[in-house]
Protein backbone atom coordinates (compact mmCIF):
# COMPACT_ATOMS: atom_id res chain seq x y z
CA UNK A 1 0.00 0.00 0.00
CA UNK A 2 1.28 3.46 -0.92
CA UNK A 3 1.96 5.91 1.88
CA UNK A 4 2.09 9.68 1.93
CA UNK A 5 5.43 11.39 2.13
CA UNK A 6 6.24 14.64 3.85
CA UNK A 7 5.02 16.62 0.83
CA UNK A 8 1.64 14.88 0.83
CA UNK A 9 2.35 12.95 -2.37
CA UNK A 10 1.84 9.19 -2.24
CA UNK A 11 4.90 7.09 -2.99
CA UNK A 12 3.08 5.29 -5.80
CA UNK A 13 1.66 8.39 -7.52
CA UNK A 14 2.61 9.36 -11.10
CA UNK A 15 4.24 12.54 -9.77
CA UNK A 16 6.48 10.54 -7.46
CA UNK A 17 7.46 8.25 -10.35
CA UNK A 18 8.52 11.26 -12.41
CA UNK A 19 10.61 12.53 -9.51
CA UNK A 20 12.38 9.18 -9.33
CA UNK A 21 13.10 9.40 -13.07
CA UNK A 22 14.87 12.73 -12.55
CA UNK A 23 17.06 11.47 -9.71
CA UNK A 24 17.81 7.88 -10.70
CA UNK A 25 21.39 6.81 -11.55
CA UNK A 26 22.36 5.99 -15.15
CA UNK A 27 21.05 2.53 -16.14
CA UNK A 28 23.30 -0.42 -16.86
CA UNK A 29 23.33 -0.59 -20.69
CA UNK A 30 23.64 -4.38 -20.62
CA UNK A 31 20.41 -4.89 -18.65
CA UNK A 32 16.84 -4.09 -19.76
CA UNK A 33 15.29 -1.83 -17.12
CA UNK A 34 12.12 0.16 -16.53
CA UNK A 35 12.49 3.65 -18.02
CA UNK A 36 10.66 5.08 -15.02
CA UNK A 37 12.01 3.40 -11.89
CA UNK A 38 15.05 1.50 -13.27
CA UNK A 39 13.75 -1.88 -12.04
CA UNK A 40 14.99 -4.78 -14.17
CA UNK A 41 12.36 -6.00 -16.64
CA UNK A 42 12.20 -9.11 -18.83
CA UNK A 43 12.23 -9.34 -22.61
CA UNK A 44 8.42 -9.20 -22.58
CA UNK A 45 7.34 -6.06 -20.76
CA UNK A 46 4.63 -3.39 -21.10
CA UNK A 47 5.09 0.08 -22.54
CA UNK A 48 3.91 3.58 -21.76
CA UNK A 49 3.58 6.36 -24.35
CA UNK A 50 4.72 9.93 -23.86
CA UNK A 51 1.80 11.50 -25.76
CA UNK A 52 3.72 14.73 -26.44
CA UNK A 53 6.84 13.20 -27.99
CA UNK A 54 5.11 9.89 -28.95
CA UNK A 55 8.12 8.06 -27.52
CA UNK A 56 7.62 4.59 -26.09
CA UNK A 57 8.95 3.89 -22.61
CA UNK A 58 9.70 0.37 -21.35
CA UNK A 59 8.14 -0.13 -17.92
CA UNK A 60 7.78 -2.60 -15.11
CA UNK A 61 4.27 -3.75 -14.23
CA UNK A 62 4.02 -1.40 -11.25
CA UNK A 63 4.82 1.77 -13.20
CA UNK A 64 2.64 0.65 -16.10
CA UNK A 65 -0.42 0.35 -13.87
CA UNK A 66 -0.09 3.98 -12.78
CA UNK A 67 -1.05 5.18 -16.25
CA UNK A 68 -3.89 2.82 -17.23
CA UNK A 69 -6.77 5.25 -16.52
CA UNK A 70 -8.06 6.29 -19.96
CA UNK A 71 -9.77 9.45 -18.66
CA UNK A 72 -6.83 10.75 -16.62
CA UNK A 73 -5.18 13.90 -17.98
CA UNK A 74 -1.61 12.65 -17.90
CA UNK A 75 1.36 13.06 -20.20
CA UNK A 76 1.96 9.31 -20.11
CA UNK A 77 -0.50 6.57 -21.07
CA UNK A 78 -0.20 2.82 -20.78
CA UNK A 79 -0.34 0.84 -24.02
CA UNK A 80 -3.09 -1.81 -23.75
CA UNK A 81 -2.68 -5.35 -25.05
CA UNK A 82 -5.78 -5.45 -27.26
CA UNK A 83 -5.99 -6.94 -30.75
CA UNK A 84 -9.22 -6.79 -32.76
CA UNK A 85 -10.12 -7.85 -36.28
CA UNK A 86 -12.91 -6.33 -38.37
CA UNK A 87 -14.65 -9.09 -40.36
CA UNK A 88 -17.34 -6.64 -41.51
CA UNK A 89 -14.91 -3.93 -42.61
CA UNK A 90 -16.32 -1.95 -45.53
CA UNK A 91 -14.89 0.77 -47.74
CA UNK A 92 -17.04 2.56 -50.29
CA UNK A 93 -15.63 2.86 -53.84
CA UNK A 94 -13.02 5.60 -53.89
CA UNK A 95 -13.19 6.17 -50.13
CA UNK A 96 -9.73 4.76 -49.45
CA UNK A 97 -8.20 6.83 -52.25
CA UNK A 98 -9.75 9.95 -50.68
CA UNK A 99 -7.39 9.52 -47.71
CA UNK A 100 -4.47 10.15 -50.09
CA UNK A 101 -2.26 7.46 -48.54
CA UNK A 102 0.40 6.65 -51.16
CA UNK A 103 1.28 3.14 -49.95
CA UNK A 104 -0.58 -0.07 -49.13
CA UNK A 105 0.65 -0.50 -45.56
CA UNK A 106 -0.27 2.09 -42.96
CA UNK A 107 -1.19 2.50 -39.33
CA UNK A 108 -3.65 5.17 -38.25
CA UNK A 109 -4.04 6.57 -34.77
CA UNK A 110 -5.80 9.44 -33.04
CA UNK A 111 -3.43 12.03 -31.57
CA UNK A 112 -4.92 13.78 -28.55
CA UNK A 113 -2.22 16.45 -28.82
CA UNK A 114 -3.05 17.29 -32.45
CA UNK A 115 -6.78 16.50 -32.10
CA UNK A 116 -6.45 14.71 -35.41
CA UNK A 117 -6.10 11.31 -37.03
CA UNK A 118 -2.53 10.65 -38.13
CA UNK A 119 -1.25 8.14 -40.66
CA UNK A 120 2.19 6.54 -40.46
CA UNK A 121 3.60 4.34 -43.17
CA UNK A 122 6.93 2.51 -43.09
CA UNK A 123 9.84 2.88 -45.47
CA UNK A 124 13.63 2.72 -45.70
CA UNK A 125 14.09 5.77 -43.43
CA UNK A 126 11.66 4.65 -40.75
CA UNK A 127 8.13 6.06 -40.85
CA UNK A 128 6.54 8.93 -42.74
CA UNK A 129 3.77 10.90 -41.07
CA UNK A 130 0.69 12.44 -42.65
CA UNK A 131 -2.39 14.01 -41.04
CA UNK A 132 -5.60 12.67 -42.56
CA UNK A 133 -8.44 14.62 -44.11
CA UNK A 134 -10.95 14.35 -41.27
CA UNK A 135 -13.97 14.56 -43.57
CA UNK A 136 -12.76 11.58 -45.59
CA UNK A 137 -11.89 9.66 -42.43
CA UNK A 138 -15.26 10.29 -40.77
CA UNK A 139 -16.91 8.88 -43.88
CA UNK A 140 -15.05 5.60 -43.39
CA UNK A 141 -15.85 5.57 -39.64
CA UNK A 142 -19.53 6.08 -40.41
CA UNK A 143 -19.45 2.86 -42.41
CA UNK A 144 -17.37 1.11 -39.74
CA UNK A 145 -18.60 2.42 -36.36
CA UNK A 146 -16.51 -0.14 -34.43
CA UNK A 147 -13.50 2.08 -35.24
CA UNK A 148 -14.78 4.51 -32.61
CA UNK A 149 -13.48 2.18 -29.90
CA UNK A 150 -9.91 3.14 -30.87
CA UNK A 151 -8.12 4.60 -27.84
CA UNK A 152 -6.21 7.83 -28.60
CA UNK A 153 -2.39 7.72 -28.61
CA UNK A 154 -2.04 4.08 -27.51
CA UNK A 155 -3.89 2.04 -30.16
CA UNK A 156 -3.81 2.10 -33.94
CA UNK A 157 -5.64 0.72 -36.92
CA UNK A 158 -3.16 -1.33 -38.92
CA UNK A 159 -4.24 -1.50 -42.55
CA UNK A 160 -2.81 -3.45 -45.46
CA UNK A 161 -4.40 -2.78 -48.83
CA UNK A 162 -3.80 -3.90 -52.40
CA UNK A 163 -5.45 -3.12 -55.74
CA UNK A 164 -6.39 0.45 -54.77
CA UNK A 165 -8.41 -0.52 -51.74
CA UNK A 166 -10.28 -3.47 -53.22
CA UNK A 167 -8.57 -5.98 -50.92
CA UNK A 168 -8.01 -4.62 -47.39
CA UNK A 169 -6.99 -6.21 -44.11
CA UNK A 170 -7.65 -4.10 -41.02
CA UNK A 171 -6.82 -4.74 -37.36
CA UNK A 172 -6.83 -2.71 -34.16
CA UNK A 173 -3.47 -3.21 -32.44
CA UNK A 174 -1.37 -1.68 -29.64
CA UNK A 175 0.70 1.26 -30.89
CA UNK A 176 3.94 -0.46 -29.86
CA UNK A 177 3.18 -3.28 -32.31
CA UNK A 178 3.15 -0.71 -35.12
CA UNK A 179 6.53 0.67 -34.12
CA UNK A 180 7.85 -2.89 -33.97
CA UNK A 181 6.70 -3.44 -37.55
CA UNK A 182 8.21 -0.13 -38.69
CA UNK A 183 11.52 -1.14 -37.10
CA UNK A 184 11.51 -4.43 -38.95
CA UNK A 185 10.80 -2.66 -42.24
CA UNK A 186 13.66 -0.23 -41.77
CA UNK A 187 16.13 -3.09 -41.40
CA UNK A 188 15.09 -5.04 -44.50
CA UNK A 189 13.56 -2.46 -46.87
CA UNK A 190 15.06 -2.45 -50.36
CA UNK A 191 14.14 -0.46 -53.45
CA UNK A 192 10.79 1.23 -54.09
CA UNK A 193 8.37 -1.35 -52.66
CA UNK A 194 10.55 -2.90 -49.95
CA UNK A 195 11.62 -6.04 -51.77
CA UNK A 196 10.99 -9.69 -50.99
CA UNK A 197 12.38 -9.61 -47.43
CA UNK A 198 10.08 -6.74 -46.48
CA UNK A 199 7.03 -8.50 -47.90
CA UNK A 200 7.92 -11.67 -46.00
CA UNK A 201 8.21 -9.65 -42.79
CA UNK A 202 4.82 -8.07 -43.43
CA UNK A 203 3.19 -11.45 -44.09
CA UNK A 204 4.71 -12.94 -40.92
CA UNK A 205 3.65 -9.94 -38.83
CA UNK A 206 0.06 -10.03 -40.06
CA UNK A 207 -0.06 -13.75 -39.40
CA UNK A 208 0.86 -13.07 -35.75
CA UNK A 209 -1.72 -10.29 -35.53
CA UNK A 210 -4.47 -12.54 -36.90
CA UNK A 211 -3.65 -15.20 -34.31
CA UNK A 212 -3.89 -12.70 -31.45
CA UNK A 213 -7.01 -10.88 -32.65
CA UNK A 214 -10.62 -11.44 -31.70
CA UNK A 215 -13.50 -10.07 -33.80
CA UNK A 216 -14.59 -6.55 -32.92
CA UNK A 217 -18.23 -6.19 -31.81
CA UNK A 218 -20.57 -5.71 -34.75
CA UNK A 219 -22.16 -2.40 -33.78
CA UNK A 220 -24.36 -2.38 -36.88
CA UNK A 221 -25.96 -5.68 -35.91
CA UNK A 222 -26.47 -4.48 -32.33
CA UNK A 223 -28.46 -1.49 -33.60
CA UNK A 224 -30.89 -3.64 -35.63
Amino acid sequence: MSTAGGNGVTTGSPLNVLRRIATRPPPDPTVETCDMCAEVVGDEHPHVVDIESRALMCTCRGCYLLFTADQAHLRYRAVPDRYLSFPDFEVAPGAWDSLEIPVGLVFLFSSSVLSSMVAFYPGPAGVTESELDLTAWEGIVATNPAFRTLRPDVEALLVHTTDHGEDIQCFLVPIDACYELAGRMRLVWRGFDGGQDAHEQIDAFFSQVRERSRPAPNEKAQRL
